[in-house]
């Protein structure tokens, strides 16, 4: 494929997040990667200068009549400024999660992007991750019949910075918006009640930062299926991620990755691998493979798979157990 025939692309951040999407870009047969925009220059003009590209602003790289795709991975209060500019420029747009922290903003990207008329995926990478997506199959494919219950375990290693909690928008919307999607994704339906609880152990200065770094929360569908995810800022023995459906006619699990597979076996003890570090190492794959998608669903104009209302209801969710925490109480859903 020719530089003419493939998508040029600007990407926005040049953090943890640019750097991997940068990467993938710059491996994509149908993209290529134009321009790196980042606040912090010297960190745009690394990345830039790794892959070819050339460093601009958010107004150069949007005039360009060659950029016809941005994939945003900057900071969380600039994506709905950033949707809504690109959309209004005829740019199709990948985020990264969330839209936004605020609902109604997040709503407002959406009728932007219909407005314009152009492509819109958020950065829901966990349903690209192989093992994951391979549970899904054979859940579609009806091997544990009617699916009942989903059981969800998501841990961070270690809490970030106070700063960055305190302006996170807090864990439901930072880390669980993750969850709340494959809630959506797994059980195929949507939640008519929320019910969210939380504390900061040992943690005060999670607690300090108006946050909690551990929560448990219950969602229930129209037809009665459940969810619990329990979630914490701190495993001291890696990054856990894995699920379970409990169906009508079986259990299908997904586990943690590990960086390698040898288990050893000892006259004391069998050990393992713990799980992989953090999310770029866990998602490698998923990153990629999302990105892949993207592109080929430019290259051939099918429809993506994690959709910008994909992001709203994930939102909804985590605003709806925002407030069910704080109150104390069940909420209900409007679906």
């Amino acid at each position: 494929m020719t530089d003419s025939q493939r998508i040029g692309v600007a990407v926005f951040g040049a953090g943890r997040i640019g750097k991997i999407h940068a990467g993938n870009l710059a491996r994509h047969p149908h993209a290529q990667l134009r321009y790196v925009v980042d606040v912090h220059a010297p960190f745009a003009e690394e990345l830039a200068a790794k892959h070819g590209a050339a460093v601009a602003t958010v107004e150069q790289a949007l005039a360009d009549p060659a950029i016809r795709a941005v994939v945003i991975g900057s900071s969380t209060d600039t994506h709905a400024d950033l949707i809504q500019r690109s959309a209004a420029a005829g740019k199709a747009i990948f985020c990264e999660k969330p839209v936004d922290l605020d609902v109604e903003r997040a709503r407002a990207c959406a009728v932007a992007v219909k407005k314009a008329g152009v492509t819109c995926m958020i950065g829901f990478q966990r349903r690209f991750d192989p093992t994951f997506a391979a549970l899904k199959q054979r859940l579609d494919a009806g091997e544990i019949g009617t699916p009942e219950m989903l059981v969800v375990t998501s841990r961070d290693p270690s809490p970030p910075p106070a700063a960055y909690i305190a302006r996170s928008g807090g864990v439901f919307k930072d880390m669980l918006i993750h969850d709340f999607d494959i809630f959506r994704w797994i059980l195929g339906g949507e939640a008519v009640s929320v019910h969210a609880t939380g504390a900061s152990p040992n943690l005060p200065e999670v607690a300090a930062a108006g946050d909690i770094s551990h929560a448990a929360v219950t969602l229930r569908t129209r037809d009665g299926a459940l969810c619990q995810i329990n979630t914490s800022r701190r495993a001291a023995y890696g990054y856990d991620q894995r699920f379970e459906v409990l169906g009508s006619k079986g259990l299908l699990q997904a586990g943690n990755v590990r960086p390698t597979q040898v288990v050893a076996w000892g006259e004391q003890a069998i050990s393992s691998d713990k799980p992989e570090a953090f999310f770029l190492e866990r998602y490698r794959d998923a990153y990629a493979l999302e990105i892949e998608h993207f592109f080929d669903a430019l290259a051939n104009g099918t429809p993506v798979r994690t959709t910008i209302e994909d992001g709203i209801k994930a939102l909804e969710l985590a605003e709806l157990a925002t407030q069910s925490w704080r109150e104390g109480r069940a909420l209900e859903c409007s679906v």
